[in-house]
């Protein structure tokens, strides 16, 4: 999936007197039109647990996940806590703690576990006066933002960013990676470090070792200094530039929670 594709996983909290406190925790594409959908019913495509009992409000979401598919393991694991083998370390919820505290002592555990742990996910408050300092903290890598998402922005249809924009040499001339210096083909899709004036370019898998240098045995790396320029470079910025405007827009409307949380199952 390209950048303009958008994954996330989001905590609801319901306002209603009735049932003020309880959460929900959903899979979404477009957050602000899933929490319309809750807060319309099921007649609205919301979802059985949430209908009726609104007004719900959307204050937390984790996203920056690679694919639906793994959003919504993301998500699975959240919900149900202690059945996830990943998670076997999180206590039960405790007596007297209230269901959002408890989620999010789940998602700081979630965060700092594999294979979540290695993603470059943003934690995302979308309601500031809701959040609270996450025990244990997210890794470094992992941004904390407030407010609502960044307006999607992909490149037009069969129209890809040029390497030229992206600080890249076009690939009609002889360019050639700068780690093992073989020739780049025209189908692959090269790293370019983002600082003005370093001329890093260089295939994933070449770039991908020289990161893991420090991390023997994995497998995605998280940071590391450009061969080129020294700067720190996170992974999961470098992997973004890189598919930007390479594929085109996928349509959301086809992305419904309860369509892929279906699909999962099966």
């Amino acid at each position: 999936m390209g950048p303009g594709c958008f994954f996330g996983v989001y905590l609801l909290y319901c306002l209603n007197p009735r049932h003020r406190g309880r959460v929900y925790v959903g899979f979404t594409v477009n957050p602000a039109r899933r929490v319309q959908q809750h807060n319309g019913g099921r007649k609205k495509g919301g979802a059985w647990r949430t209908s009726g009992r609104g007004p719900w409000e959307m204050v937390l979401i984790v996203h920056g996940f690679p694919s639906a598919v793994a959003a919504l393991r993301f998500e699975w694991a959240w919900q149900h806590p202690q059945a996830s083998r990943r998670l076997t370390h999180v206590g039960r919820r405790l007596r007297g703690e209230a269901t959002f505290a408890f989620h999010l002592r789940v998602l700081a555990h979630m965060l700092r576990a594999p294979p979540w742990a290695r993603l470059p996910l943003t934690l995302r408050w979308l309601r500031a006066d809701f959040s609270q300092d996450l025990c244990p903290p997210p890794p470094p890598h992992m941004p904390l933002a407030f407010g609502p998402p960044p307006p999607r922005a992909p490149a037009p249809r069969s129209q890809a960013v040029s390497s030229d924009d992206m600080g890249c040499k076009p690939q009609d001339v002889d360019v050639r990676c700068t780690l093992c210096a073989r020739a780049l083909q025209d189908e692959d899709s090269p790293l370019c470090c983002p600082h003005p004036g370093c001329s890093l370019r260089a295939h994933v898998i070449c770039l991908a070792e020289e990161f893991l240098q420090e991390e023997p045995g994995q497998l995605l790396p998280l940071e590391g200094a450009c061969p080129g320029c020294k700067n720190s470079l996170l992974w999961g910025d470098l992997i973004w530039l890189c598919r930007m405007g390479t594929e085109e827009d996928e349509e959301d409307s086809e992305l419904e929670e309860e369509h892929w949380t279906d699909m999962l199952k099966t």
